[in-house]
């Protein structure tokens, strides 16, 4: 796909909507470049067009062209997502008389149901840390915030000392869209990042403007989303568990025990940031498809 100018008149249309997504929707800076490159994806395809130009035909060969190009059906649907809000916008602001995204077929994605952990996998995974090693507090504090709370891996990784508050028993965190929420920290997440503060994190040499970080690495900085990758995969090998694990994998455990255990699903959904309870409804499914697996590993008629 070519690259072409942006002309004049897309500027001033792509101008616009950045504005909007950045003062009226108050979206964080990289959903916004998100949203800008799925406008410029029509913009390159369609050899510069104008926008306001763009019609169902157009973008019917766009997903053609997505198509051919083995772009998978959820990164369709994502691209597909930004290009309709997009054109939304200019309908709201009278730019265009009719949204040609409204005919357009959204691909069919289905809804995947992440992986998890049971519970003594977990366990397995946390006490496979060694403690005698100098991050091995640090580690262990990792998991079980990650585990115990809930949280994004981009969320652990920025948690700051402020945001600790044990005495009320919840940790305040910055979420997607930059939206704040309080939840609930348990005595077992509590005590891991206590002995880790106390002990190895108090011995490092930290760098200016990192101190109030709860996690650091060896050179008082605050960890990556990498680093905290390679340590779970490490633990997870160490535990001899088979599964596909990251960061996300304990934040579906958490999701999912809570279910099964009957949380509320409002409470869940308050928990883990999600801005819609159909998002957190994926967890009753699996719920459903761990109940299905009992009846039929134990049912002798099933």
């Amino acid at each position: 796909m070519p690259k072409e100018e942006i002309s004049k008149k897309n500027l001033i249309l792509i101008t616009a909507f950045k504005n909007f997504l950045n003062i009226e929707k108050s979206l964080a800076s990289k959903t916004v470049e998100a949203y800008l490159h799925d406008i410029k994806i029509v913009i390159n395809f369609l050899n510069a067009k104008d926008l306001d130009k763009v019609s169902v035909e157009d973008l019917r060969n766009l997903i053609k062209y997505l198509v051919e190009k083995n772009i998978k059906p959820r990164s369709q649907a994502r691209i597909l997502s930004g290009i309709n809000a997009f054109y939304r916008f200019l309908l709201y602001e009278n730019l265009i008389s009719e949204n040609p995204m409204t005919l357009i077929e959204q691909p069919k994605i289905g809804r995947k149901i992440p992986d998890v952990l049971n519970i003594i996998e977990v366990e397995a995974l946390i006490n496979s840390v060694d403690l005698s090693l100098p991050e091995g507090h640090r580690n262990k504090a990792i998991f079980e915030v990650l585990y115990g709370c809930g949280l994004r891996v981009s969320e652990a990784i920025s948690l700051k000392i402020s945001d600790l508050h044990f005495n009320q028993d919840y940790i305040r965190i910055l979420g997607k869209g930059d939206k704040e929420r309080l939840v609930p920290i348990g005595e077992y997440a509590q005590k891991s990042i206590q002995l880790y503060m106390e002990g190895s994190r108090s011995a490092l040499k930290i760098q200016k403007g990192e101190e109030n970080f709860v996690f650091l690495n060896r050179r008082g900085k605050h960890l990556t989303r990498e680093m905290v990758f390679l340590l779970i995969k490490n633990a997870a090998q160490v535990a001899g568990i088979k599964k596909n694990v990251s960061p996300h994998t304990l934040r579906h455990s958490f999701a999912t025990h809570l279910i099964e255990g009957g949380a509320d699903l409002r409470a869940v959904q308050e928990m883990l940031g999600h801005e819609s309870i159909t998002t957190t409804e994926i967890y009753t499914h699996l719920d459903r498809a761990y109940l299905r697996e009992t009846l039929s590993q134990f049912h002798p008629r099933f």
